[in-house]
């Protein structure tokens, strides 16, 4: 009998943003690795490469490959997770077989979206990526970028017949709902995302942590911490300070561009480029983004 992969720590996972840098927007290798640092540095359980914030459908297999190489060198011993954007089984399993082949006896875990509300289907689309790759399947539902909305209960069914699935990513609005339903009918940790917009919630919920790749991991983490030795009251302080800036950040379609553009002003980042179809800075925001990078630095919170 073949064992099942390991499930997903609790805890902070972070999500990698893919910096560019030039005329010719090339995957910036230093600022990927300085991001790296500051998951390490913020005691993150572990990188998810290449997904929706990570511009992963908008690089070519090089470039892919190229990023996992710098994962795997910059921080051995890491755990990552590689996102897949194909909806389709056969490209998935495709772009999944690439990617694997750059890590050797390392076993990333593949973050596979959710493709169809048909549980027969979908428990046969995961299947088949695990089969073909024998890689622990991280189910990411998020509507917005798979266009595919499908119950909490039918997905719960699914996860059930799937033991080789590693954790859910919940980001179906309202994930706090979503989550507290999961985790009542599946034994896997399951995490909410979008930049940590719901966490406290999610977390009484029953969240095992954020994957997210919100600007300030560390403060994430002192969140977790908090929620764990002191509950929704000592997570709640711990949040309260980051609130505007998590909000700011979570605006719909320039969210990304306002992250690397904070990236930049924490020197991590030369350049707050995103590719097409993502919505590049607006001029409008950055001076409300200069105040409340102020405002945090004032604080004194980290």
């Amino acid at each position: 009998m073949n064992t099942p992969p390991e499930l997903l720590n609790r805890g902070l996972w972070g999500v990698m943003a893919t910096p560019f840098t030039g005329e010719s927007l090339a995957v910036d290798e230093q600022g990927l690795r300085n991001l790296i640092d500051l998951y390490r540095e913020a005691g993150a359980q572990g990188l998810v490469l290449l997904g929706v914030f990570g511009e992963g459908a908008q690089l070519d297999d090089a470039e892919s490959a190229r990023i996992v190489e710098i994962a795997l060198e910059h921080a051995p011993g890491m755990r990552l997770v590689l996102g897949l954007p194909d909806l389709k089984t056969d490209t998935a399993i495709a772009r999944a077989t690439r990617l694997l082949a750059v890590c050797g006896e390392t076993k990333p875990a593949l973050m596979v979206q959710v493709n169809t509300n048909d549980v027969d289907e979908l428990a046969a689309h995961f299947a088949a990526i695990h089969e073909a790759t024998g890689a622990g399947i991280l189910v990411q539902d998020y509507p917005v970028a798979s266009g595919v909305t499908i119950p909490n209960d039918a997905l719960a069914a699914v996860v059930n017949a799937s033991p080789f699935v590693v954790g859910i990513k919940a980001e179906a609005p309202p994930t706090a709902v979503a989550i507290g339903r999961l985790t009542s009918l599946t034994t896997v940790p399951v995490f909410g995302g979008l930049g940590g917009l719901g966490l406290l919630d999610e977390l009484a919920a029953g969240a095992a942590g954020a994957m997210t790749g919100f600007s300030y991991p560390e403060a994430l983490v002192t969140v977790l911490e908090a929620f764990d030795r002191g509950g929704f009251t000592a997570a709640w302080e711990a949040y309260l300070p980051w609130m505007p800036l998590v909000n700011f950040e979570a605006q719909a379609k320039v969210g990304l561009a306002i992250r690397k553009s904070i990236f930049v002003e924490r020197g991590l980042f030369d350049n707050r480029a995103v590719r097409p179809p993502s919505q590049v800075m607006p001029d409008e925001l950055i001076p409300l983004l200069s105040a409340q990078l102020a405002a945090v630095n004032e604080s004194g919170v980290l």
